[in-house]
């Protein structure tokens, strides 16, 4: 960290407190006459102009005020911000809202990514349990058709994943017998670690059948290896219209190409084992193109005590760091503890 001085400090914080509030840049008379810092508006002015020298402030105009720049940011949720704990009653809200419509994982998560966006005001999207990191707790094949038959597995997290396979002359009957099987073979291995050669060896128990379980091998290996590992909810996309920043129509409809893009998705969901608790993203650190304008905050989750999705809230550099760093933070814990099965 830059050596900056105590006043400095005050300044920067206030200024970016000021532009987070009001969106409009910031003047020296403005922060001599709304905060009570205890120095002429001429000190000040000097203060703002080492701080744009610092490269923690810049001047979109020169007769304008200032505005942080990235640094200054990343300056203030380092060490200026006041982090704030959600009240009694927000709390109870969120808690609430979430634990009396405990049905299905997916249901919590949809229902979770609705209140993120609402209490935030930002882009909220929540991944789900990550399926092939899960162990099988079920699995069924089941004839739909004289062509083609449903493959369903299920997660130990509760996520359901099914896939239509093309697949004639094998009997219902057959097909129970095989996924009985490879259930009883299969139940607590992790599905990353399912393959031909798991699937194949079915074959010494059930040998009447070697030559189905031969066809059916490279189908469900390409199935298991083709099945999107990254499953995510949003909601609030809309909430970038409330930001003057994305009063641009052709700014906001690149927001929204990129923030729809599975690609970018699946780039900032990517490790979510290896994160640990909450991360903030300052403009050009999220190395997304088209959202250097940006910032996020994210947290993983936990189901059964280890990391298995996570929450993120993205908006324009101006948001409020504090609101949103207090709410992802209580929505990841009380997730964990649903999931871990407190509220059960």
């Amino acid at each position: 960290m830059l050596y900056i001085d105590d006043r400095k400090l005050k300044i920067l914080k206030v200024i970016i407190d000021d532009f987070i509030s009001t969106a409009q840049p910031v003047g020296s008379r403005t922060i001599a006459k709304k905060y009570e810092l205890g120095v002429s508006s001429a000190t000040i002015r000097n203060e703002m102009a080492d701080l744009e020298e610092l490269g923690l402030l810049s001047q979109p105009h020169t007769s304008a005020g200032r505005v942080p720049s990235d640094r200054g940011y990343r300056l203030y949720v380092d060490n200026l911000m006041n982090y704030s704990n959600l009240g009694d009653e927000q709390r109870e809200v969120i808690k609430n809202l979430l634990v009396k419509r405990i049905i299905e994982v997916e249901d919590v998560v949809e229902q979770t990514v609705d209140i993120l966006a609402k209490m935030t005001g930002l882009t909220a999207i929540i991944s789900l349990p990550q399926f092939k990191k899960s162990k099988l707790a079920n699995m069924k094949l089941i004839r739909v058709t004289e062509l083609k038959v449903l493959f369903i597995m299920v997660s130990q997290s509760g996520i359901v994943k099914s896939h239509t396979l093309g697949l004639q002359d094998i009997s219902q009957g057959i097909l129970d017998v095989i996924s009985n099987t490879l259930l009883t073979k299969l139940t607590d291995v992790h599905i990353e670690d399912i393959n031909a050669r798991t699937i194949n060896s079915i074959k010494s128990e059930i040998p009447e059948y070697g030559e189905v379980i031969d066809y059916l091998v490279p189908i469900l290996r390409n199935t298991l290896r083709d099945i999107d590992d990254i499953d995510v909810k949003m909601e609030g996309i809309n909430n970038i219209f409330n930001f003057i920043e994305y009063s641009d129509v052709h700014k906001v409809q690149k927001f929204l190409e990129i923030i729809e893009d599975p690609k970018v998705m699946g780039r900032i969901f990517k490790d979510v084992t290896s994160q640990e608790g909450i991360a903030i993203q300052i403009g050009a650190e999220i190395n997304i193109e088209g959202l250097e304008n940006c910032s996020m905050v994210t947290a993983p989750y936990k189901f059964n005590g280890k990391n298995a999705g996570k929450i993120c809230v993205i908006g324009p550099t101006r948001m409020d760091y504090s609101k949103s760093v207090s709410v992802v933070d209580y929505i990841r814990e009380t997730l964990g503890e649903i999931f871990s099965g407190i509220y059960l």
